[in-house]
C-alpha cells in the first residue's frame, strides 16, 4: 500500500511540474479535466446523484457549466464573463429544480452548485496565478504550502505529535504536526524566495513575504484537507473515489490545493509587486 501510494505521489508530482512549468492550454486542459472527475465526485458524496453510475440532469448542467466557464477564465481578462457564467450555472440548476419538480431535492440542487463553487472555481485559481504576472515563480506557493506543509505535518506529527487537535474529524492529525505543517512551509518559501526567486529577480526582496505567504496557504490547506474529511465523515464515506492508486479519488488528493490556489492567488496580488 505504502510503495502504491508513494509511486503514485511521485507520478503526480512530475504531472504537476510538467503542467504548471508549460502553463497554458496544458495547464487550463488539465485542471478542467481534474475540475471536471472532482465536481462529479463531490456530487456523489453529497447524494446529488441520483444514480451512483448514470450522471443525472443537475450533475449535467454543472458539467456543462464546468467547461464554459474554464473556457471564459481562458479568454476574458476580466472577471465580468467568470461571474456571469457562474451566476448562470446557478439559474440553470435553479431552473432545472423547478421544471423537473419533484423530482430533486433543494439539498441535491445546492449540493451541486456547491459542487460546481468548490472544485471547479476554486482550482481555476492556479490557472489565474500562473497566467498573472511573474506568475511563473508565484504558482509554486500553491505546491509549497499545500503538498509541502503536509509532507512536513506528516514528519513531525509522526515524531513529537502527541495533541490531539481534531479527535473526532481528524483523529491522527496533531497540533505539533499542524504547527510542523506551518513552520515547514514557511521554510521552505522563505528558501525558494531566497535561493530562487531574488536570483532570477536580483531587484526585488521578497523573501519574507513569500514565507508569510506560504504559511497563510499552509494553514488554509489544513482547512481544506479537514473540510473534505468532514463532508466524507458527514456521508459515512471512506474515499472520494478509486481513480489514484494509494490516494483515493482527485478531491482526496487535490483538496488542500483546492482550497489553498485563491489565497496564494489574492495574497501575491495584493503582497508582492514584481
Amino acid at each position: 500500500m505504502f510503495r502504491t501510494r508513494l509511486l503514485s505521489g511521485i507520478v503526480l508530482v512530475i504531472l504537476a511540474l510538467l503542467t504548471l512549468s508549460s502553463g497554458g492550454v496544458l495547464l487550463l486542459l488539465a485542471l478542467g479535466m481534474i475540475s471536471m472527475i472532482a465536481y462529479r465526485e463531490l456530487t456523489k458524496a453529497l447524494l446529488c446523484a441520483t444514480d451512483g453510475k448514470k450522471v443525472n440532469t443537475l450533475e449535467t448542467a454543472g458539467l456543462v457549466g464546468v467547461a464554459l466557464y474554464y473556457v471564459t477564465v481562458y479568454f476574458a481578462s476580466q472577471w465580468n464573463l467568470q461571474l456571469m457564467c457562474i451566476v448562470g450555472v446557478f439559474m440553470a440548476l435553479m431552473f432545472i429544480y423547478v421544471f423537473t419538480f419533484p423530482k430533486f431535492q433543494a439539498s441535491q440542487v445546492l449540493g451541486a452548485f456547491f459542487a460546481f463553487m468548490y472544485a471547479p472555481v476554486m482550482l481555476s485559481f492556479v490557472y489565474l496565478t500562473r497566467e498573472s504576472a511573474f506568475g511563473v515563480y508565484m504558482v509554486w506557493l500553491i505546491l509549497l504550502s499545500a503538498w509541502g506543509s503536509d509532507t512536513c505535518a506528516y514528519c513531525v506529527g509522526m515524531l513529537i505529535g502527541k495533541k490531539k487537535i481534531f479527535p473526532v474529524l481528524s483523529p491522527k492529525k496533531s497540533l505539533e504536526g499542524c504547527i510542523g505543517g506551518v513552520l515547514g512551509a514557511a521554510l521552505l518559501g522563505g528558501l525558494y524566495g531566497y535561493f530562487f526567486v531574488e536570483q532570477q529577480l536580483p531587484d526585488q526582496e521578497v523573501t519574507g513575504i513569500i514565507a508569510f505567504i506560504c504559511a497563510v496557504g499552509a494553514v488554509m490547506s489544513m482547512v481544506g484537507d479537514l473540510a473534505a474529511s468532514a463532508i466524507k465523515r458527514n456521508h459515512n464515506i471512506k474515499d472520494y473515489g478509486k481513480l489514484i492508486p494509494g490516494h483515493g479519488g482527485i478531491m482526496d488528493r487535490f483538496d488542500s490545493m483546492i482550497v489553498t490556489a485563491p489565497m496564494i492567488y489574492f495574497l501575491t496580488m495584493l503582497m508582492i509587486r514584481l
